[in-house]
């Protein structure tokens, strides 16, 4: 890892995982009051839901999505929509600092010219956590995944290509940022239960934003 040490920021480093999976220590902790003041906008627009796997149970992550494309669970499949189910109105649209960003942080581990259309917002509360899974509703494998933590710590479950395979726990700050690609874009992971704490600028909870190429 290569610390980038100035006095009137944070320390700002890349920790390599494996070959195609990069955590950027700290990336956006500058820029962390505007992501939640944008993100408490677009969850006026499409608030946060707890929605259903296809075998009908509840997830104990509450999500909302903005850009051209939104993630969605119901019993129908996982699958990408343009339209917000629950108001059947196109999702918020993404706004350019986060598309910037997700590009600056896919270009600084080594995934040149990424243009995200789809966010997924993800809220924890302490005890929430999600399943291992493989990221495979995108269309193009190429392009790779960012992922921004804010709030409260969580340890990222990071494994291989078969869920069998070996888990990595890597632990996530406020304004920490994992992008994965490349050999490592279908890899397992997750997130481990999220341990109760306060965070002082977000309470109780964590704010996750993942960055897909969906269409």
């Amino acid at each position: 890892m290569t610390p980038d040490l100035f006095a009137d920021q944070p320390a700002i480093w890349q920790e390599q995982l494996i070959p195609g999976a990069v955590v950027l220590r700290s990336q956006a902790l500058m820029q962390a009051d505007s992501l939640l003041a944008t993100v408490a906008q677009l969850l006026v627009a499409a608030p946060l839901r707890h929605m259903l796997t296809p075998g009908g149970q509840t997830m104990s992550v509450a999500m909302s999505n903005c850009g051209h494309l939104g993630w969605i669970s119901d019993r129908h499949g996982y699958r990408y929509s343009a339209q917000d189910p629950t108001s059947d109105q196109p999702w918020p649209a993404m706004p350019p600092s986060l598309q910037q960003l997700a590009a600056q942080a896919a270009d600084l581990a080594g995934f040149a010219g990424f243009e995200p259309d789809a966010c997924l917002i993800n809220r924890y509360l302490a005890g929430t956590r999600l399943s291992l899974h493989q990221d495979k509703d995108e269309r193009d494998f190429t392009q790779p995944i960012v992922s921004v933590s804010l709030g409260l710590p969580a340890t990222f479950l990071f494994g291989g290509a078969r869920r069998t395979d070996p888990i990595l726990r890597i632990p996530l700050s406020h304004g920490d940022i994992v992008v994965w690609g490349g050999p490592a874009r279908r890899h397992y992971h997750g997130v481990a239960p999220l341990k109760a704490g306060l965070h002082p600028v977000l309470g109780e909870q964590r704010i996750n934003l993942t960055l897909r190429k969906a269409g």
